[in-house]
C-alpha cells in the first residue's frame, strides 16, 4: 500500500466555529491528496484553510486514491477544464485472483480465482496488449450517468446496466514490481481512461481475476516530477509556522504553460480583453495560445486563419 498522511483534512482545516470571511485568491495548488477521503471533501478543507471565496479541484480521484490533485482558485478556475484533458500518470498496484464490486479494496469480493505462476515475460506480453489505442468498458462504479442516473447509483441498488466501451490511450504501461499474487505498475493515459478497469482487463488476460489495491496519481498534464505536491501536514504546518500559504500557489497561467506564448502591446490588450480579435506580431502556430498583455496574464486566445488572435477564456488577475 501506498504511504498514508497522518493529518486529516478535517483537523487541519479546523478554525473558529464563526463563519469565515471569504477573501479573493487566484493560482492553483497541487494538493497531495490522502487516501480515505472523496476529492470534494479534500477541496473543501483546502479552501478553508485558504479562506478562499471560490475554487475548484481537476480530475477526481477516488478515496481509496492518494496523490496529485490540483485545486483552483479564483481566476484560475477558468482553466480547470484543460487540466481535465490532460494526460495523467499514475503508479498502481494490482491485487491478483481477488475481484471486487467496486475494483478497487473498497468494495466486496465477487469473485476468487487461482493466480497462474507467471514469468516476468508472461507479464510483459500480457502488458503489450493494453498499450497503445485500447477500448474500455466503463465500470459501473464510475460517475457516468445512464438516463440522468449515476452509474454507481444503480450499482448500490444493485443495477447494471450496458456501457458503450470508449476509446482511450495507454501512452506507457510498466511493469515495476511483481511477487505471486501482485503487480505494481506505473500507467500513463489519457483523459477518461479507469485504472480499476485496465487493472480487472489485465489480470483477466493473465488468466485470472483481479482488482487495483493502490492507486496513487503522479501528475497530471503539465504537473509532473519537477512540481511538488503539499499534503495538509505540510499545509498546517505552513500556517502555523505564520508562513502565507499563498506562497505555496501556482501561477493560474502555469495549467498551460506548455502552449505558446503570444504578448500584446497596450492597445492590442485593450481591445482583446472586450472580445475583439487582434493583429498580434509574430503569431504564427494556429490553435490555443496563452495570451499576455505587457503587465499581466490575459487568458486563453486562439488563432485565426488570417493570422489574428480572438479571445476564448479571459481572465482577470491584476
Amino acid at each position: 500500500m501506498m504511504p498514508m498522511t497522518s493529518v486529516h483534512p478535517e483537523s487541519a482545516a479546523a478554525g473558529p466555529v464563526h463563519k469565515a470571511v471569504r477573501r479573493e485568491v487566484h493560482g492553483i495548488l497541487l494538493l497531495d491528496k490522502p487516501v480515505r477521503i472523496t476529492s470534494n471533501q479534500a477541496l473543501q478543507a483546502v479552501k478553508r484553510m485558504f479562506q478562499a471565496r471560490k475554487a475548484g479541484h481537476t480530475g477526481s480521484l477516488d478515496p481509496l486514491a492518494s496523490g496529485l490533485l490540483p485545486v483552483c482558485f479564483g481566476e484560475a478556475t477558468k482553466l480547470s477544464a484543460f487540466l481535465l484533458d490532460a494526460d495523467k500518470e499514475y503508479l498502481v498496484t494490482c491485487r491478483l485472483g481477488v475481484r471486487t464490486a467496486t475494483g478497487d479494496a473498497e468494495g466486496a469480493v465477487t469473485e476468487q480465482r487461482p493466480v497462474p505462476v507467471l514469468s516476468r515475460a508472461d507479464i510483459e506480453t500480457a502488458l503489450g496488449k493494453f498499450r497503445g489505442e485500447i477500448d474500455q468498458v466503463p465500470p459501473m462504479y464510475s460517475a457516468l450517468k445512464h438516463q440522468g442516473q449515476r452509474l454507481y447509483d444503480l450499482a448500490r441498488d444493485g443495477i447494471e446496466v450496458a456501457r458503450a466501451p470508449r476509446r482511450v490511450i495507454i501512452h506507457a504501461l510498466t511493469l515495476q514490481a511483481c511477487d505471486a499474487v501482485s503487480l505494481t505498475l506505473a500507467v500513463r493515459c489519457s483523459k477518461g481512461t479507469y485504472i480499476r478497469t485496465l487493472v480487472e482487463d489485465i489480470a483477466l488476460t493473465l488468466g485470472s481475476c483481479g482488482h487495483a489495491s493502490a492507486l496513487r496519481r503522479l501528475a497530471l498534464g503539465p504537473y509532473g516530477s519537477t512540481f511538488p505536491m503539499h499534503t495538509f501536514e505540510a499545509l498546517q504546518q505552513h500556517r502555523s509556522g505564520d508562513l502565507a500559504l499563498d506562497d505555496l500557489l501556482l501561477p493560474a497561467d502555469s495549467a498551460i504553460g506548455h502552449w505558446p506564448e503570444v504578448r500584446l502591446g497596450t492597445d492590442a490588450a485593450w481591445y482583446f480583453t472586450r472580445g475583439h480579435a487582434v493583429v498580434a506580431p509574430g503569431a504564427s502556430a494556429h490553435g490555443r495560445v496563452r495570451v499576455y498583455a505587457p503587465e499581466r496574464f490575459l487568458g486563453v486566445g486562439e488563432v485565426l486563419d488570417d493570422g489574428r488572435i480572438t479571445p476564448r477564456r479571459l481572465l482577470n488577475i491584476a
